[in-house]
């Protein structure tokens, strides 16, 4: 896509997301779901980026899930793993579905809900009727971004359809570099808004930015992000399981640094509801626990490299 297109659709994106219209419908009305299918790289990166920068809330997560997938269908609602975990939240055993995961606000507003569901050593897509499933809102940190437990036992699907057995992994891969790119997104907003009260609030006659330790927080916020945006890029230059699991976990926990050091930098200030940086640590938290967090995932790899005795390389250098 080149740099105007871009620049076109990030503004209409942005436009979108801060119209009163529905936030899912205002994207799908503009075309985000052919963009995902024709530039996914483009498109992940300026509608997550844009919604971690906004701290604004869609259920476009499930398009990438399921385009990760390899299935045809969009925007269409879709369960996702329990929080913290990555394994699919259905099993199914002798054609009954079990369910145990999330699914955004879009599993609401459909009547049928796609599940990928273990089935012996493989992955199938289950579809099941909505009202067959138990959805009870998850009223947590970030109410906002619309998330709810998925529940059910003994469904009999509507549908299933087989997967290629790389069709998992494949959305993993898809889900955590879309997560990763609205992690960083909101850890640089963040950054903006410590950033600028540094330059703003004065202490002793001069702005706090000129202090030394203000300065080292907002650098070390600054290098984590940076960081994180990095493996991002490498996610998506060399596409594989390890590295989304090293952009999530980096980006997730460039959100955490973040998060840490620009409230410190806020003061009392940064504490308040009449600041906007609480919304952005409370969706960063929950955004770090989707489909693995930053303390996890290292854990996976470490276990993952114990046991093949193998350094992989990652790019070519």
């Amino acid at each position: 896509m080149e740099a105007d297109e871009l620049e076109l659709l990030d503004k209409s994106v942005r436009h979108a997301l801060m119209s009163e219209v529905d936030a899912d419908d205002a994207l799908e009305a503009i075309g985000w779901s052919d963009v995902l299918a024709a530039e996914p790289r483009d498109a992940v990166s300026v509608v997550f980026g844009a919604l971690g920068d906004l701290n604004a809330a869609t259920s476009s997560l499930d398009d990438v899930m399921i385009h990760g997938l390899g299935l045809s269908a969009t925007s269409g609602a879709v369960a996702l793993p329990a929080f913290g975990g990555w394994e699919p939240p259905g099993i199914l055993r002798d054609g009954s579905l079990e369910i145990d995961g999330l699914a955004l606000t879009r599993v609401t507003h459909r009547d049928t809900v796609a599940v990928p569901a273990r089935d012996g050593d493989g992955v199938v897509v289950a579809t099941v009727a909505t009202d067959t499933v138990e959805c009870i809102a998850v009223r947590g940190l970030s109410p906002e971004l619309g998330l709810s437990r998925v529940y059910a036992r003994g469904v009999q699907p509507v549908t299933i359809e087989t997967l290629e057995p790389a069709a998992w992994d494949h959305a993993l891969i898809a889900g955590r570099r879309a997560l990763a790119t609205e992690l960083v997104a909101a850890g640089r907003a963040m950054l903006r808004l410590a950033r600028e009260h540094a330059l703003t609030r004065e202490q002793f006659g001069r702005p706090i930015a000129q202090f030394q330790a203000v300065r080292h927080r907002l650098a070390e916020t600054y290098v984590a992000l940076e960081a994180a945006d990095a493996a991002v890029v490498s996610a998506w230059d060399a596409p594989g399981p390890l590295t989304a699991i090293l952009a999530k976990s980096l980006a997730g926990r460039g959100a955490t640094v973040a998060a840490r050091h620009c409230q410190q930098v806020l003061a009392g200030i940064g504490f308040t509801s009449d600041h906007a940086l609480h919304r952005y640590v409370k969706r960063a938290l929950v955004l770090d626990g989707l489909l693995g967090s930053s303390t996890r995932l290292p854990q996976e790899v470490g276990a993952t490299l114990l046991a093949t005795r193998q350094l992989p390389r990652l790019l070519d250098l």
